[in-house]
């Protein structure tokens, strides 16, 4: 599989997360079959940040396996920590959100 069509798989499982959830980095690399390519995933993600495009999709619901916003340094101020509030989600500490109450597995779903 190339990048490219890596990075739109990715982004098509990203684009099904549904608001209120998040899911992980390593939950849409086994989605996808690529049991070690979390990193890719957050590549992936990255790219589609600095896109025209990027907003249609819901990059702002991944987060690393403890539920921490990893991410977040790729948003504008705290925007990231802001539309998962403004969408529900639950936070345990300032910047780690309550994985066991809103965590989507993508394998499970798609």
């Amino acid at each position: 599989m190339s990048r490219a069509d890596f990075y739109r798989k990715v982004y098509d499982v990203v684009a099904e997360i549904p608001t209120g959830k998040v899911t992980s980095y390593g939950a849409i690399a086994r989605c996808l079959g690529v049991a070690s390519g979390a990193r890719m995933v957050g590549y992936a993600l990255n790219s589609l940040i600095r896109d025209e495009q990027g907003g249609r999709y819901p990059a702002h619901r991944v987060v690393n396996r403890l539920g921490q916003l990893t991410g977040r340094a790729h948003f504008p101020g705290d925007s990231m920590r802001e539309r998962l509030e403004q969408e529900g989600v639950e936070f345990s500490e300032e910047y780690t959100v309550n994985i066991e109450k809103h965590f989507w597995d993508p394998a499970e779903h798609l």
